[in-house]
């Protein structure tokens, strides 16, 4: 019953900006470590960002300087804001969480993973 689903994919130009978000919904007590996970074509999927609960974030090589990656644990989001993108950052773009659930009295801790988004950036 809970998921993750992001948004903001798209099409962008070599420059361009776009910004993506990833919502959890459903019956969620806490959510712990988010990140953003990419999949360009015919290659396998790799970590891009990923940010603690108190709001630390880690970078890819590929992603530093260039994107930010942020969350808001009241709302229970985390976007990521790319700047500068380039055709090599064309992929599918997922987001995923450790989450908590409360069941009676007891606490179930899993990783949750989105559907995933298209962003295609062409020169």
């Amino acid at each position: 019953q809970v998921q993750l689903v992001e948004s903001g994919g798209g099409l962008a130009r070599l420059g361009g900006s776009l910004s993506l978000s990833c919502t959890a919904s459903g019956s969620v007590f806490s959510i712990g470590d988010m990140g953003w996970y990419r999949q360009p074509p015919g290659k396998q999927r790799e970590l891009i960002a990923e940010i603690t609960r108190g709001g630390t974030p880690t970078y890819a090589d590929s992603a530093k300087g260039r994107f930010t990656i942020a969350r808001d644990n009241v709302k229970n989001t985390v976007s990521l804001h790319m700047n500068s993108l380039k055709p090599e950052d064309t992929a599918v773009y997922f987001c995923s969480a450790v989450v908590k659930t409360l069941q009676g009295d007891q606490i179930h801790e899993f990783d949750l993973w989105g559907q995933g988004t298209q962003v295609t950036v062409s020169s």
